[in-house]
């Protein structure tokens, strides 16, 4: 294992740099896509928050900041009123996000963390992690092209045998990788999977080198005001909870890989508060909200490589990338499949931590409240079970971890001295 403080020769950093960010570009730039930007723009403020997030938390946590999926439903809807003032008017609600993360983290720093074994007992947290990467797993297999059993005839007769091939390609040598390679080879199953996939398509002919050699070597990204109209920040404010639950959730599993409690120090409030200034910059200029990314945690689970400064390697990747057209073109043109196929084994094992961290934490399942407690955020967490609060659609994770709130608050007023294990 390479702990978080350890800083490894540059001809290791760079390429277990490159593997993140070949991890977190497709979600990054799938989220500006869908908005109509340009996806330069997110990259940059990405890795500038991420170099932010690591100064601010000491070097301490090794995480990746990311374009965050919790606000596509709100700024899809802000985006459908032409009145509130389109993309600007959600760029006012991502500050305003921005600004909450920062004042909760001074709350956190003043009140303590001591509540969160209340809100989030053992046995709630290690389920909620492994609802992170269970209601990620059909994102996976459709990426991957593999049909599943409830699409029926229409999946069926539909299957593309190159997409499947190139998944599968993929999925396995990363696999093998992971188990078989010694030494530094062991670090990058990813890279080395995502690159044997690659080279796959391009034998079968699905990878595009026009835009590669359409792009041009210098381009700078757009920039945009924001405008702040309240009602298009009340539609944006209630993903904050979304996002709130999976960044806690994503510093615990982290805390437990690297065998430090991250929550304690240098603490949940660090944390937060670097995420809420990376997503206020990032409101500032026209990019999307950030959040910690599961598929970077993946990544380290994978490779056993903690170090920050493989992580501050992958921002700068990000951030020269986003100034270079060809390189980014290059990215983009690796095909869905092959991304599919590594997603496959990140958010696996992005499952498997949550499984640990219960035999971690000793959970005691004679006891009725942690069997109610697990057993109530894996069903409705994976179920696909939805509540429509106003434009904000609660489902997954976050439905599960406000079921986890309310019953974890229950039932400690129920018996306040007895322990959540």
């Amino acid at each position: 294992m390479v702990p978080v403080n350890q800083r490894l020769p540059l001809k290791q950093t760079v390429p277990l740099g490159f593997q993140h960010l070949c991890a977190m570009f497709g979600g990054t730039v799938l989220v500006p896509f869908l908005f109509k930007l340009d996806p330069s723009t997110c990259l940059l403020m990405n890795g500038i928050g991420t170099l932010l997030y690591l100064v601010i938390c000491k070097g301490m946590v090794p995480a990746y900041l990311g374009s965050s999926f919790a606000f596509i439903s709100p700024v899809a809807a802000v985006l459908a009123s032409p009145a509130l003032g389109g993309y600007a008017a959600a760029q006012g609600g991502f500050i305003v996000f921005g600004l909450f993360f920062i004042v909760v983290s001074q709350i956190i720093r003043l009140a303590g963390t001591r509540w969160i074994g209340v809100v989030f007992p053992p046995a709630a947290m290690g389920a909620i992690v492994m609802v992170i990467g269970l209601e990620l797993a059909p994102v996976a297999i459709k990426m991957a092209g593999i049909p599943t059993a409830h699409e029926g005839a229409v999946a069926a007769s539909s299957v593309s045998t190159p997409a499947i091939i190139m998944s599968m390609v993929t999925l396995v040598v990363t696999l093998l990788a992971t188990v078989f390679l010694r030494g530094f080879l062991a670090t990058i199953p990813v890279l080395i999977g995502v690159m044997t996939g690659y080279l796959t398509a391009m034998f079968l002919g699905y990878v595009d080198l026009a835009p590669v050699r359409d792009a041009t070597w210098l381009a700078f990204p757009d920039f945009h005001v924001p405008v702040f109209q309240p009602a298009a920040i009340a539609m944006i404010m209630p993903a904050a909870l979304v996002v709130l639950a999976e960044h806690i959730g994503h510093l615990v599993v982290t805390g437990h890989m690297v065998g430090k409690d991250l929550v304690k120090k240098p603490g949940l409030h660090r944390s937060l508060l670097a995420d809420g200034i990376s997503n206020l910059l990032s409101g500032m200029v026209g990019a999307t909200p950030n959040t910690t990314y599961g598929e970077n945690i993946g990544v380290m689970a994978l490779s056993r490589v903690f170090s920050v400064w493989v992580i501050g390697c992958a921002a700068l990747f990000a951030i020269l990338i986003s100034f270079c057209g060809k390189f980014t073109a290059l990215i983009r043109s690796i095909p869905e499949p092959v991304m599919g196929g590594v997603c496959i084994m990140l958010f696996g094992v992005i499952a498997a931590a949550g499984v640990r961290m219960l035999l971690d934490q000793k959970v005691d399942y004679s006891q009725p409240r942690n069997l109610t407690l697990t057993s109530i955020v894996l069903v409705i967490g994976v179920s696909g079970a939805s509540v429509q609060l106003g434009t904000v659609q609660l489902r997954g994770m976050a439905l599960a971890t406000v079921a986890s709130i309310v019953l974890g608050v229950l039932f400690a007023m129920a018996s306040p001295k007895k322990g959540s294990r």
